[in-house]
């Protein structure tokens, strides 16, 4: 197996002494894992970062092998790790997608709408600039799960947020996934401050 692609980083952990099993999101080929030699390394460690986008070549000699991955950064968001808020937003929408959805199944609309909140995390100058773009993905990731959109919207944004999280932890992050709404918790927490 070889694939190369674009993809977004949505987790990474340590493995052995030196090297991290990377989680990467790809429009193409959805959620994909990798084993990325020295990954624990001083030059790898800011690249192996949640919200990058890099180019990856994942190679495995059998379907069922965890694959070796190389990445290159492509995209970096690093900086934005040191800005409380944004750091939080990061970690739930990339923890999200590492815990929602299944391997190997593309899905661009969540990769999209994923890469669309970061963006807008990047580029605007306050909270209430992306808000509405985190609500708007967490929506996608319902919908796209099955969990299609309910009717009546809230207009709020922590009404909405509130909604969704429900939503989130009634269908798709139970038992075993529930682990990243603590991350939510945080950002919905300092949302709520950097809003009123």
């Amino acid at each position: 197996m070889r694939i190369e692609c674009e993809a977004i980083i949505v987790g990474v952990r340590a493995h052995g002494e030196r090297g991290a099993i990377v989680r990467l999101l790809a429009g193409e080929h959805g959620l994909l894992a990798g084993y990325v030699r020295g990954g624990r390394s001083r030059q790898l460690r800011p690249v192996l970062s949640p919200g990058n986008v890099v180019k990856a070549e994942l190679r495995a000699r059998v379907e069922t092998q965890l694959p070796a991955l190389t990445v290159e950064m492509v995209r970096a968001r690093t900086a934005l790790l040191g800005e409380p808020l944004a750091a939080a937003a990061i970690e739930w929408t990339t923890a999200l997608a590492a815990a929602a959805l299944p391997e190997g199944q593309p899905y661009p609309r969540i990769h999209s709408a994923l890469d669309g909140v970061l963006t807008a995390i990047e580029s605007a100058p306050s909270a209430r600039t992306w808000a509405a773009a985190l609500i708007g993905y967490e929506e996608v990731v319902l919908a796209e799960l099955g969990y299609g959109a309910e009717a009546a919207k809230p207009v709020d944004a922590l009404a909405a947020l509130r909604r969704n999280g429900q939503r989130l932890a009634d269908n798709i992050l139970t038992e075993r996934r529930a682990r990243p709404l603590d991350a939510r918790g945080r950002l919905v927490e300092r949302l709520a401050r950097a809003l009123a």
